[in-house]
């Protein structure tokens, strides 16, 4: 809490217990920010605030006298980051600071960090906020600063001194993390995504780039050297420039690894030693998620004898190629791919290691990116013995208009469509047999449905538990 005379050039000791920008939010004490958002100005709600008991206002225009505080600022939204930052008393300052960027792998590079560096550290991205054996779940892979600065509070508060959080594009589109400098940045790869947001793919790898021009002079930028686009990071790199990949000019060196149904064997070599790596997370992909995170932590001061031993125990990633637990019978693996991408990654892996049939329940968001549903169809359809499409988050999209972008031109027939989700998934548990894979692809761990312009709860891994309950 901070009295508003120590936030603002005003005499007025009254105490400020939080800074919100939803309205429906505010309680009695905080400070209302009426930011302007996509699709919402929210000058519209002071009343509104005023009435739950905010103390002080800041806005960006005339609104005239009300009965608190009125704050007049440039900028609403640029002043949210600097307000949050004083209130907070900076706290990104006082933490080292390690973010993830790329299309895929960031939840499982930041995951892997997170379990490797142990319970000084603290997780936030896609699969919620962790630390000190807590796990809360978020809706937006990097919050908002006004969420994002009172997590970083709390993680400092419980005796947390770094925090590897993954660092979104959209993160750096919005301005939520100008301020950061951060003393490892880390690349995992790039492909088309998100173009619904930055129009471009310029625009989204200038995005990505962002994260290396914020790292700090005597920090570390790791690039995987591997990527079509590893030369652009690397003139934006800041502080010293560290490789992990298959050449043998890496920092880190994958000389070789061979992969199978349950584990990878994987030869490293670093700073001119060989090291023998065993590593419970499956997919060729998961090779180059591990070197990054190794990588990362050898640049945190780890040494490869620190973090060996700890390989053999780290947990699955949630909703990353996580092998559900409910059955033996056949492989029924959660995953969150949903770009062409990651699904060719993940199904080209499991074609490696199948033994009977590949059955894919899949779908793909509403309002956005139709563009790449071909691509993905295409994968899927091809990929898989039999594919059962359904929603994924259709917001106020047509489920069956989603589907028909999915299929395409495909002359394929190994398909069904069944809209409910749920019901799409009981279906395919119930036509697996022995020794067939079961990929249930697109939402992890969520939480939600995005339908319409709601958020339903709904969980594919609850729904799974639930079929092998009944």
């Amino acid at each position: 809490m901070k009295k508003l005379s120590e936030l603002y050039d005003i005499k007025d000791d009254r105490v400020i217990k939080a800074i919100k920008i939803n309205s429906k939010e505010v309680t009695p004490g905080d400070i209302f920010v009426c930011t302007m958002g996509v699709t919402a100005d929210r000058h519209d709600f002071i009343d509104e605030a005023i009435a739950a008991g905010a103390s002080a206002i800041v806005v960006s225009k005339d609104v005239g006298k009300k009965s608190v505080p009125i704050i007049r600022v440039k900028d609403t939204n640029v002043e949210l980051r600097k307000l949050c930052a004083k209130f907070y008393d900076y706290p990104y300052k006082k933490a080292y600071m390690i973010g993830v960027t790329g299309t895929n792998g960031k939840t499982t590079v930041a995951e892997i960090i997170y379990q490797l560096l142990g319970t000084s550290c603290a997780y936030i991205g896609t699969n919620g906020r962790k630390f000190k054996g807590k796990h809360f779940s978020m809706r937006n892979t990097t919050p908002d600063v006004d969420r994002l600065y009172p997590y970083f509070d709390e993680f400092l508060r419980a005796g947390c001194t770094t925090i590897c959080m993954e660092a979104s594009s959209e993160a750096f589109f919005r301005h939520r993390l100008d301020d950061i400098k951060y003393d490892i940045a880390i690349m995992t790869n790039v492909t088309q995504d998100h173009l619904n947001i930055h129009k471009t793919l310029d625009n989204y790898l200038d995005c990505k780039c962002q994260l290396f021009r914020q790292v700090k002079e005597d920090g570390f930028s790791i690039l995987n050297s591997s990527d079509q686009y590893y030369s652009l990071f690397r003139k934006n790199a800041k502080g010293k420039i560290v490789t992990y990949g298959l050449k043998e000019t890496d920092t880190l060196y994958i000389k070789n690894f061979h992969v199978e149904k349950n584990k990878t064997m994987i030869t490293m070599v670093y700073d001119y030693k060989t090291y023998h790596v065993v590593s419970p997370l499956l997919g060729n992909f998961n090779i180059m998620n591990l070197a990054a995170a190794f990588l990362a932590c050898l640049c945190y001061n780890k040494s490869f004898d620190d973090l060996i031993p700890v390989i053999s125990s780290l947990s699955q990633i949630e909703g990353r190629m996580e092998v559900m637990p409910f059955t033996t019978q056949y492989m029924v693996i959660l995953d969150y791919a949903h770009t062409p991408d990651a699904l060719e990654k993940v199904l080209t892996y499991l074609n490696e290691i199948k033994k009977n049939k590949i059955i894919t329940v899949t779908g793909s968001a509403g309002g956005r990116e139709k563009e790449k549903r071909k691509d993905m169809g295409k994968i899927v359809l091809e990929k898989s013995d039999h594919v059962i499409f359904t929603m994924d988050d259709p917001r106020n999209e047509d489920c069956n208009t989603i589907i028909d972008d999915l299929i395409g031109d495909s002359k394929l027939n190994n398909y069904e469509r069944i809209i409910n989700r749920k019901e799409a998934i009981y279906q395919a548990l119930k036509e697996a047999k022995p020794n067939d894979i079961v990929l249930i692809a697109g939402k992890g761990r969520d939480n939600y449905m995005a339908i319409g312009n709601e958020y339903q709860p709904y969980s594919d891994y609850e729904v799974i538990k639930s079929f092998y309950q009944e």
